[in-house]
């Protein structure tokens, strides 16, 4: 398995993208502004896009890529989400306003899109001896985290979530877990803005891993711009003995 972080930033600004994951050149983990360094030929690789909520930064990226991608490929890309986020996307910018409506472009027999419920504890099967499954977490929306099991490892994002023990116990539930790549928007500091917007800090982040029975290799992700430096340096504390890497773009990591 071979998984491109094409976007794990918690904002935008020189140099950084949004949530965004390729895994093995045709599987996308959400689409955020990180989907917009791809090239076409990589687009029409990508023949599954999974979202774990509907939050802009999750998402922007596939209106973009449904636009670049119009008529040139044969079949449609299967987009899955739970059924809220699904009805979010096509409510809020899939809907001949904000956007036009790829679920029925070229034609409603024929199109570019198709819209996949993927209720938590759903299952796919994505070829080649990988499997792709979702998990409830908690955040201000429904929102999933994802699991990929391949032969030779299994790979899990957090996606955005707050402190619950539904993220624990589905991770514990893995046969193996070599790589987590989990969320820290927010430093200490502004632990009661994370509690509101359903977000870690470091130090909580370190005390709800005891809850974890894996000791996969942490890959930290979505810190809100011009807090990286802080974040990293209270990681050191809150997540000793662990270890962890703070995500950048571009990086690649395999299994």
């Amino acid at each position: 398995m071979r998984i491109k972080i094409l976007g794990c930033s918690g904002g935008v600004g020189p140099g950084l993208r949004t949530t965004s994951l390729l895994v093995d050149d045709e599987l996308l983990i959400d689409a955020g502004t990180g989907v917009g360094d791809l090239a076409l030929s990589q687009m029409r690789r990508i023949q599954h896009v999974v979202l774990t909520h509907a939050h802009l930064d999750h998402i922007c990226g596939l209106a973009f890529m449904a636009d670049n991608l119009f008529d040139l490929i044969d079949a449609p890309i299967q987009v899955h989400a739970t059924e809220p986020t699904l009805k979010a996307v096509q409510e809020h910018i899939f809907n001949w306003k904000i956007w036009p409506d790829f679920s029925q472009l070229p034609t409603p027999e024929n199109p570019l899109i198709r819209w996949q419920q993927m209720p938590p504890q759903t299952r796919i099967d994505i070829g080649a001896g990988r499997s792709v499954h979702s998990f409830e977490v908690l955040h201000t929306v429904p929102a999933v985290g994802i699991a990929v099991e391949c032969r030779t490892g299994v790979f899990a994002f957090s996606g955005d979530t707050y402190a619950t023990d539904k993220l624990w116990s589905a991770l514990n539930a893995l046969p193996r877990l070599d790589l987590l790549m989990i969320e820290i928007a927010f430093p200490d500091e502004d632990a009661e803005l994370a509690g509101v917007a359903k977000h870690f800090t470091p130090t909580l982040l370190g005390q709800e891993l005891a809850k974890l029975k894996h000791r996969p290799q942490l890959l930290l992700t979505h810190h809100k711009p011009g807090t990286e430096g802080l974040i990293q340096r209270q990681c050191m504390t809150a997540l000793k003995g662990w270890n962890y890497h703070h995500l950048e773009a571009g990086e690649i990591f395999t299994l």
